[in-house]
């Protein structure tokens, strides 16, 4: 792929490389043709992360480790929506009702492509909790059935499996999970031992919030389905980070944020559904006869809806696979391993984050030995302006690194510094 193709490339099979403005195109290929690389290119070095580095538009002076809370768009994608919202309000009726269909489900085979599965098992939310919500509010328990929910999944997972449980009646499990895990053998079998008879639903995270540790979804859907368990995925810190392939970890239903890791725009989600669990699923919404709709297009049911901002999550899904999964994947991991190696043999901090790449990948959580995380982090925005997430539940006590493509060795550089001093 070269230069000239790039933004071609970027905005395949929508309309924003005809919508944007010239000056932006040839603003960014100047960029491009200066430095020497391109985001398509083969490059591996610290000008390549630079460049990408130079799509974000973040407020000077500001080091940001906190993307898995939420992530900034890079400038395309920005530059996309807005001009998605230029046109919209140009002629609203049209583009609302009818004239962005067939851009809607180019949008949906992206997503799908990414997670290497069929378009007809994905639909395209608005983020995590509308999909943790969604499989709670379908799937009809009742007395003495149970649902297995880890002690470190996130509220937006719990709080509808525990709304549904007063209302209905089953009994909700919490197995305690290890924080520095020797082996995902030790994670499976917290899942093996809660199960019983009366286990209907596992809810799982797929990297926890709390320490960035990755479960094994694969293993434990294998082991549930064995016994007609049904698996449902939070994927909020996942999604974005290394390559997936939701056919090979065999869970039924997975929900993901894409404004984290994946770049999209603000409060737009996937949600992914195998073909022979969508007979479970009820619509949240239902609106005019769509909820007589049996495609997996009935969970989207909104009626009028932010379409600029699902559009613009196309661009970021081209955005994902210019630079490729791959790629991605193995920047983060050596990000994780350079910051790591900085501190590792430094008896002032301890990580709360399994090292191995099968238990982790771009968050990070690190402890100062003997300080409260909430006055680190205080101290690390207030005198650093390093916005980073405090942990202090589960006996973590640590400070949440989320690292990320437009991270680079000097920022890392610049926040170990800063930790030294605080």
């Amino acid at each position: 792929m070269d230069r000239r193709s790039l933004l071609k490339y970027s905005f395949s099979g929508l309309t924003a490389a005809g919508l944007l403005s010239s000056g932006v195109r040839e603003s960014f290929l100047n960029k491009v043709k200066e430095t020497g690389f391109n985001l398509a290119s083969e490059a591996n070095d610290e000008a390549y992360w630079e460049l990408v580095k130079s799509q974000f538009s973040m407020e000077k002076g500001l080091y940001y480790f906190n993307n898995a809370s939420l992530g900034p768009c890079p400038n395309l994608v920005v530059d996309a929506t807005n001009n998605f919202r230029a046109l919209l309000d140009g002629f609203p009726s049209r583009y609302m009702w009818g004239g962005w269909q067939k851009e809607k489900e180019e949008v949906r085979q992206k997503v799908a492509s990414m997670f290497s599965v069929d378009k007809e098992e994905i639909a395209l939310i608005h983020n995590t909790t509308e999909g943790m919500n969604l499989v709670a509010h379908s799937i009809e328990l009742g007395p003495g059935d149970e649902v297995i929910l880890a002690d470190h999944e996130h509220p937006s997972g719990t709080v509808p499996w525990q709304h549904w449980s007063e209302i209905r009646g089953f009994k909700i499990v919490r197995p305690k999970l290890p924080i520095l895990p020797d082996s995902k053998e030790d994670i499976i079998e917290v899942y093996r031992k809660a199960i019983t008879p009366k286990t209907k639903v596992i809810s799982m995270v797929h990297g926890t919030n709390t320490n960035g540790m990755i479960l094994p979804v694969k293993e434990v859907s294998q082991m549930a389905h064995q016994q007609g368990i049904l698996v449902a995925v939070d994927a909020a810190q996942t999604a974005g980070t290394f390559k997936i392939d939701l056919h090979d970890l065999e869970c039924n239903f997975y929900a993901a944020s894409a404004h984290k890791f994946m770049f999209s725009p603000k409060g737009m989600g996937i949600f992914y559904a195998r073909k022979d669990s969508q007979k479970h699923l009820k619509p949240l919404i239902v609106s005019r006869a769509h909820f007589r709709d049996e495609s997996i297009r009935r969970l989207e049911n909104y009626n009028t809806r932010n379409y600029p901002e699902l559009l613009g999550m196309g661009t970021a899904v081209d955005y994902y696979n210019l630079i490729g999964a791959e790629k991605r994947e193995a920047r983060m991991r050596d990000m994780k391993k350079y910051f790591r190696s900085a501190l590792e043999a430094n008896p002032r901090y301890k990580f709360k984050t399994p090292a191995h790449d099968e238990l982790s990948c771009a968050i990070q959580n690190v402890e100062i030995v003997g300080r409260k995380v909430s006055e680190v982090k205080k101290k690390l925005f207030d005198e650093y302006m390093i916005d980073c997430r405090p942990i202090g539940s589960h006996g973590i006590n640590g400070v949440r690194i989320s690292l990320s493509v437009f991270t680079t060795k000097k920022d890392i550089d610049y926040l170990i510094e800063a930790l030294h001093n605080v």
